[in-house]
């Protein structure tokens, strides 16, 4: 354990609960603040997308023993469903055995407040942070931004506070601070399949459902209580977006087109689109994460990304993983382990962004494209067949804690190889033959 210190966790989220519980493991006293209301004690629903757990969010909740707890609520898919508009077809995520875990943002957000807090952490909901004093970590909290506030003295502060960090705010103002945020031009919108009467699942429970269309893709994950969580994404603008749906008959016309086999499962399709909110997705990407002994931002606060490769909430808990590995090797000089923290972070971060942009390239247009899903059949078979040579890129990403750096390299390098052989002469037919093997063993050779 470390020497104890007096602790601020800006932000009540995923990764500030996570990060406090590590905190307090090691003897320090540990309040979390956040500007919102307890999300136990009000309804949280309109602007999720269910989060799809993998290996790195899990070696961080095992990490300090709450692994099981939060298995309890997780529901396993070991496959993608791909609803095209005639048929559907199933592709498995990994090798045998291998799944990511739906969990409803919700649900596992207030797990995880409840966790801390049995960890002994303190938690102070509708707080308002205003600003922070990056020399001596003091929050400036009140009603208002340009009220009177109050002072709050501590050790040592971590803005765990998303994508638009009061935190980070702060740091901005430094003189070489790098920042950058980009938004898509297209948002997203919950939609609802409930339960079956019998409280079973209306679509298969582990599968990664998407209704891949181009420029706009449906997706649903499970939730316990046999519905699913649907997500909508589309362009705000154009042919095919939100603005196009302007009346309810307009959105069932389209669900009934694009969707078709979505429309029974939807009851309330259109009331759902009109109540929820349509929501953003942005990139944001920023540098240094840390100010001297004092700041550290983690999570969404220092590297925003869009959810297309599910490992926004995986990213934010390896941060607390990679925190905690310089902990145990730096002991109290927190300047070195915040310095070696992000250095260590930082590429990698850089990396999934990188990978999470493509992704919706894939998970939009290529799941419904023929030469892609022969490519996927060719990786698989020669991982099968050898192992050692050859993990494919979303294995790397979903079911490794080897680097996001490193899987975006040999990605690259795995792909200039499939496009060679997707080139080969009818391909289509000896694509799983001792000649294709070859090929590829060869094009490996070369590297």
């Amino acid at each position: 354990m470390q020497t104890p210190l007096k602790i601020a966790v800006v932000g009540s989220g995923l990764v500030g609960s996570l990060l406090a519980i590590y905190l307090k493991k090691e003897g320090h006293t540990v309040h979390v603040y956040d500007r919102s209301p307890d999300i136990r004690k009000i309804n949280f629903s309109g602007r999720s997308i269910n989060l799809a757990m993998s290996n790195r969010g899990w070696k961080a909740l095992d990490g300090v023993g709450v692994g099981d707890a939060v298995r309890e609520i997780a529901i396993p898919m070991d496959k993608r469903a791909i609803h095209l508009t005639d048929k559907l077809n199933f592709q498995n995520y990994g090798q045998e055995g291998e799944s990511i875990y739906s969990i409803s943002r919700g649900t596992l957000n207030r797990k995880m407040i409840d966790l801390a807090e049995n960890a002994g952490a303190e938690f102070y909901f509708e707080q308002k942070i205003w600003d922070v004093t990056l020399s001596d970590a003091t929050l400036h909290i009140g009603e208002t931004e340009r009220g009177e506030w109050e002072e709050r003295k501590f050790d040592m502060v971590f803005g765990a506070d998303g994508a638009f960090s009061r935190i980070r705010h702060r740091m901005q103002r430094q003189s070489m601070f790098n920042y950058s945020q980009e938004f898509l031009n297209m948002g997203y919108k919950e939609l609802n399949i409930p339960a079956n009467p019998d409280a079973s699942h209306k679509l298969d429970k582990n599968s990664f459902h998407i209704w891949p269309r181009g420029d706009y893709m449906l997706i649903a994950l499970p939730n316990l209580d046999g519905s699913f969580t649907c997500t909508l994404f589309m362009p705000f603008e154009g042919e095919n977006s939100f603005a196009s749906l302007t009346d309810r008959k307009m959105v069932e016309d389209f669900f009934e087109k694009n969707f078709p086999d979505s429309i029974e499962v939807i009851p309330k399709l259109a009331e759902d689109f009109f109540k929820n909110p349509t929501s953003t997705l942005v990139t944001m990407k920023c540098f240094p994460w840390t100010y001297e002994d004092k700041i550290a931002l983690i999570g969404d606060a220092c590297h925003a990304i869009v959810p297309f490769y599910g490992q926004g909430m995986n990213a934010g808990f390896e941060d607390i993983t990679v925190l905690n590995e310089m902990i145990e090797k730096y002991g109290n000089d927190w300047q070195k382990i915040f310095s070696e923290y992000q250095i260590s972070r930082k590429p990698n971060a850089d990396a999934i962004a990188e990978l999470s942009y493509r992704n919706f390239m894939e998970m939009s247009t290529k799941t419904a494209d023929e030469k892609f899903l022969l490519q996927k059949k060719i990786e698989k078979a020669f991982s099968d067949k050898y192992p050692d040579k050859w993990i494919p890129l979303y294995s790397r990403v979903t079911f490794s804690d080897r680097p996001y750096a490193e899987a975006l390299a040999i990605g690259d390098f795995q792909n200039a190889i499939m496009e060679e052989i997707l080139k080969l002469d009818n391909i289509e037919n000896i694509w799983d033959s001792p000649e294709i093997d070859t090929k590829i063993l060869e094009l490996l050779q070369k590297a």
